[in-house]
């Protein structure tokens, strides 16, 4: 026997094993609904009688398993149902020679069997037969279950009578000897007469008795053959079958004790009757045990059932059965089910430790080369046994094992999703969870397909999971979707939040050429902002968080805006991000994604992202969103730690026009006056004579998507020392403002007439001043006795200079303007 059945539990030996199969072609959908109907069917009460029968049924059984029988009846197939499709009288006689076909397979050890035909009508189905039942179609066949009660009582016929026949003591009758298969050349050419092989005879028979008879609902009786067995075959060392008889007794008192059953939810059972007092089964009802799984009167109930072991003894005894089966090499498969049947009586009477030793030296069970499906389900059951005694861990390391088993690189298609399940199983019993609000501050995960990516792996080896992780990405792209399994949990999505590692957020004022301002000349000079100052504490901390929070610039509608990130790439090679962008929320925001490639161990490096608001409100910056590897990953401010930000919130206003200003004079070389942040200056130069006059013609452009309504001009003459008297700028506003409003696109100009005109007789050392200030006037006799005390003039210097003198000389007036214009689409907005 080379297959193991690691659902057997020890009430399985009272069972009756019925194999259902399917005869030619049959769906498999029309197949399990019938078989989950026949399987319904799992226990009947025998007529005029206490005993009750339980069937153990099979779609699946391998043929070797049968030959151990003997050994153990409840491995012995005593019935076979078939279920085919027949839908015409000529397929018939083909069809019912599969049966008999079927039938070979396990005709050494069947009882009775059982052909369910579907499809086939008329004078054929009409026939009256015991072993084949005719039904029209899958649907209507009502009598399925009571078919099957009657060929579970025609099984039990058979058994009573064998067990009658195999229990009865003929005097001068030889008794056979039942053998294993690999016993059999064993005994060739022993003395048969030799009182050691007759008692060798006689135990074997009485231990296949005790199993019949446990079979046919007769415990006691079990008890007291089991016993006699065990005595017969310790005297003579057989020790496979002591195991065996050992292990029935354990079988037997397991069932006295435990009436509900070991075998979980699928191994359960309903106490219907047996050979026991009825005060037993009354105190054995379920729900009556206490906190080792037993009743608190056992030793009243062990005094009354005569040779049923204790709980303890049970335990001692499958250790015992245990050492005897270790014996022998072609016997691990009946070692490692008794290992599992152990384990779980240990679980219901809440013995841990005992029950992991026997787990631990399952593991250990040398059988034939598996197949890969074999070891998956071998460390599946190990994990739900040690999950069973309450070993989490140990059952996540179990199934974490089935897991890879499941992709190992001898399986041409490996089961991916069967692996991805059973690593999800894993988790809790590694106390692990793949929700990032269940992590702990400072702590990071980063898990790819089924391995674990630690920052420790060696430079090679972070290359090597990378690139295996780009190449299952290119068949599969890793969303940020949750993952909602069949009848499993929902997955939230784990973002990659250290490939680049972020370390500060910035969000950036508008250029100075973009940025809103309030226009004082339409708001008024003297409108107060101040406000009355109430001291809270509570409201001094909301409000320290909320300049926490808040940014004390604007943002505007339709403008591009952007984000500053610091971020390095810690990875020994170099890091390609795709699709970067930000992530936002309160306003309708168009993110204008972004292609990087970080050098390996980069260090901090600055990324601007940019995108553009399209609604007004309060726009909040909550994160970013990579594409790495093929993962898509959106990263919250809020679950990365260590990242420094001056604040996310930021007012977007309504869209603003934008007016772009050129002159029909060349720019100055230098500014009269540094311009400040919050205006913007552009300057242009001219050089005239005094009296002199000429038009400076400015156009305005809106290049905006909204319209220029109003149009303010004014002019101021600065100077470094005392004030400069004269009127040099003049312009008439009417055909200007007669285009406005300016729509989108369009351009108007205004002229500024430039006049010098300069009275020279305010003050005595105007003269002087000028020169200093680089405004130099000449061409009028000056007599100022004032002038010649201060500084006296340069001989060298002409008062006439002759014509053609360079601007440079003093022989004209020269002007440099600093123009400021401004334009407002509505009163509390403008742009320079």
């Amino acid at each position: 026997m080379s297959v193991p059945d690691y659902m057997q539990c020890a009430e399985d030996h009272q069972t009756l094993l019925v194999v259902v199969q399917p005869v030619g072609i049959v769906s498999e959908e029309n197949f399990f609904k019938i078989y989950k109907r026949i399987s319904s069917v799992s226990q009947i009460s025998v007529r005029d009688s206490q005993r009750v029968l339980y069937i153990r049924y099979r779609h699946h059984y391998p043929p070797e398993n049968n030959e151990w029988g003997d050994f153990q009846t409840h491995r012995k197939v005593v019935g076979l149902i078939t279920i085919t499709d027949c839908f015409s009288a000529k397929d018939w006689p083909q069809t019912f020679e599969k049966f008999h076909v079927q039938k070979e397979i396990y005709g050494s050890t069947l009882y009775d069997s059982r052909l369910f035909v579907f499809g086939l009508q008329g004078e054929i189905a009409e026939q009256p037969r015991t072993d084949v039942a005719f039904y029209p179609n899958y649907e209507d066949c009502q009598t399925v279950e009571k078919r099957i009660e009657d060929f579970i009582e025609s099984l039990f016929i058979v058994l009573e009578s064998k067990r009658l026949d195999r229990a009865t003591d003929k005097s001068g009758d030889k008794i056979p000897l039942l053998c294993v298969p690999f016993e059999k050349k064993d005994f060739v050419g022993l003395d048969t007469d030799s009182r050691h092989y007759k008692k060798r005879c006689q135990g074997r028979m009485r231990k296949h008795v005790g199993d019949l008879c446990l079979q046919a609902g007769m415990l006691q009786d079990s008890l007291v053959h089991y016993h006699m067995s065990v005595e017969l075959l310790r005297s003579v060392n057989d020790f496979l079958w002591l195991g065996a008889a050992l292990e029935g007794l354990c079988s037997a008192s397991v069932i006295y004790h435990y009436p509900g059953g070991t075998g979980g939810e699928t191994g359960a059972r309903r106490f219907q009757g047996s050979s026991l007092p009825a005060e037993a089964a009354n105190r054995h009802r379920p729900g009556a045990l206490t906190t080792n799984g037993i009743n608190p009167d056992t030793s009243a109930e062990i005094g009354r059932a005569k040779n049923c072991l204790s709980p303890e003894d049970i335990i001692d005894k499958y250790k015992e059965a245990i050492s005897y089966y270790s014996k022998y090499k072609n016997a691990g498969v009946i070692e490692l089910e008794a290992c599992v049947k152990a384990v779980r009586v240990l679980a219901i009477q809440k013995r841990s430790m005992e029950a992991s030793e026997f787990l631990q030296n399952a593991v250990y069970i040398n059988l034939r080369q598996l197949s890969e499906e074999e070891k998956i389900q071998r460390y599946s059951i190990l994990s739900e046994l040690y999950e069973l005694i309450g070993f989490h861990r140990k059952s996540a390391f179990f199934k974490r094992v089935a897991a890879m088993q499941c992709v190992a690189p001898s399986i041409a298609e490996p089961g991916w999703r069967a692996c991805y399940k059973l690593l999800l199983e894993t988790l809790p019993g590694y106390s692990l969870s793949l929700d990032p609000k269940d992590f702990s501050k400072g702590t990071e995960s980063l898990i790819v397909g089924t391995k674990n990516v630690a920052w420790t792996l060696f430079p090679v080896e972070k290359k090597d999971v990378t690139q295996s992780l780009e190449n299952y990405t290119c068949k599969c792209p890793g969303t940020m979707e949750l993952l909602t399994l069949p009848g499993g949990p929902t997955l939230p999505p784990v973002p990659f939040t250290k490939l680049p590692i972020v370390r500060r957020v910035k969000l950036l004022n508008l250029p100075a050429s973009l940025r809103p301002q309030k226009m004082k000349s339409l708001l008024g000079q003297n409108v107060s902002t101040k406000s009355p100052f109430i001291y809270s504490p509570i409201i001094a901390h909301n409000r320290g968080e909320e300049r926490n929070k808040k940014i004390d610039f604007q943002w505007v509608q339709g403008d591009v805006c952007e984000v500053q990130l610091m971020v390095y790439n810690p990875m020994p090679f170099e890091l390609r991000v795709e699709n970067m962008g930000l992530l936002t929320s309160g306003v309708e925001f168009e993110s204008l994604p972004a292609a990087l490639s970080l050098p390996a161990e980069s260090g901090l490096y600055p990324v601007t992202l940019v995108g553009v608001p399209q609604t007004t409100g309060t726009i909040t910056v909550n994160g970013y969103h990579t594409t790495v590897f093929g993962v898509f990953s959106d990263c919250l401010l809020d679950n990365l730690p260590g990242v420094k930000t001056s604040g996310s919130t930021v007012e977007v206003i309504p869209a603003l026009p934008r007016l772009q200003i050129s002159t029909s004079l060349p720019r100055s070389a230098h500014s009269l006056q540094p311009s400040s942040g919050d205006e913007t200056s552009t300057n242009v130069s001219v050089q005239l004579y005094n009296g002199e006059t000429q038009q400076l013609v400015i156009k305005l452009e809106n290049i905006g998507m909204e319209p220029l309504e109003k149009l303010e001009v004014t002019s101021k003459i600065l100077t470094t020392k005392e004030k400069l008297y004269g009127d040099f700028l003049s312009w008439n506003l009417e055909e200007t403002l007669a285009q406005f409003p300016l729509q989108p696109g369009k351009v108007a100009t205004f002229v500024v007439n430039i006049k010098v005109k300069l009275d020279f007789s305010c003050q005595e050392n105007l003269l002087q001043d000028l020169s200093d200030d680089g405004i130099s006037v000449s061409g009028f006799p000056l007599c100022s006795p004032f002038r010649q005390v201060v500084r006296p003039r340069v001989e060298s210097k002409p008062v006439n200079p002759p014509e053609g003198s360079k601007p440079g000389d003093p022989s004209h007036v020269k002007v440099s303007l600093s123009c400021h214009l401004q334009a407002a689409r509505s009163p509390g907005r403008l742009v320079k």
